[in-house]
């Protein structure tokens, strides 16, 4: 018997063969879901007991269920079945195209259709349609990708699926030391040598932008309060237009000379200014502890 969950939500991915779902799945794995594709209907019951044992710690799952499944596909009627016997919520995504569209994937991909080991492609695009003509009655969402792009696509399933766009995306921010070279994976590099260095000041030379007397320092600077306000309405302006092309990460790498004053100080600041906007941060001081008081 599945406990009833009031925290997990549970997104049952179909719809026809080249609508989509793949995409789909990319989309929800990057905004926070769990995702299963293929998943045999017999299993539903026991994946959803598992996820309610995870006591939180996946609080989103999609699961794609589709034709592939052939004979086992038809048990998904009784699954569901016991999902709702048990009281437990679920929700259905129906993603379909028209005929020609599907045709067209079909042929320019040159992937078989599941069900056109028997039929001809049209007839099999037709027969998925049939198998799957009750399932798409119970949808909560059908979505027609005929004349959606991927991006358009992807705005459409961050808008219904993730609570805010904003809560599907992260920003990492690191500080670094030029020394030490410039992180590989970066999206945008600052460099702040320009600010005040404390590493001049005998009393502050072996302490880490970390500490109270460095931050004060740096700070309090005039250069560095007219800095933060620019580059912080920057990243306002930047960051939804980021979301908005669908990106869900950013790598935020600010640099000093030995990563160990200023650009800890600048990255713990700014870091905190995008936690109070409301995004997920993570901070990340990669030479701080290695620069070896050589700024």
């Amino acid at each position: 018997m599945v406990k009833k969950s009031e925290v997990l939500r549970i997104l049952i991915i179909t719809g026809l063969s080249g609508a989509g779902k793949t995409q789909t799945v990319n989309c929800l794995e990057d905004i926070g879901y769990y995702c299963v594709d293929n998943l045999p209907p017999a299993l539903l019951t026991k994946f959803v007991e598992l996820g309610v044992q995870s006591e939180g710690k996946i609080d989103q799952v999609a699961l794609v269920i589709d034709a592939r499944g052939g004979d086992f596909f038809h048990d998904l009627s009784r699954a569901l079945g016991e999902l709702e016997q048990e009281n437990i919520q679920y929700e259905i995504l129906f993603l379909e195209a028209s005929d020609e569209v599907l045709v067209r994937r079909f042929k320019e991909s040159r992937r078989k259709h599941p069900l056109s080991g028997r039929w001809r492609l049209l007839e099999a695009i037709q027969i998925e349609k049939t198998m799957l003509e009750e399932l798409r009655g119970q949808a909560n969402v059908v979505i027609d990708t005929s004349a959606t792009t991927s991006r358009e696509l992807r705005e459409k399933l961050i808008s219904l699926y993730a609570e805010e766009a904003i809560n599907g995306f992260s920003i990492n921010v690191v500080s670094f030391g030029y020394k030490m070279g410039i992180p590989l994976d970066s999206d945008l590099v600052i460099d702040v040598r320009f600010l005040p260095n404390p590493f001049y000041d005998p009393i502050m030379k072996t302490m880490t932008g970390m500490d109270q007397e460095v931050k004060d320092f740096v700070l309090d600077s005039a250069v560095t309060r007219a800095f933060n306000r620019r580059f912080m309405g920057l990243l306002k302006y930047l960051i939804p237009h980021y979301i908005k092309e669908g990106k869900t990460n950013l790598a935020l790498s600010i640099g000093c000379t030995g990563g160990q004053h200023r650009s800890v100080v600048l990255a713990e600041y700014i870091a905190k200014q995008l936690m109070n906007m409301g995004y997920s941060v993570l901070v990340k001081h990669r030479d701080n502890a290695r620069s070896k008081l050589e700024e």
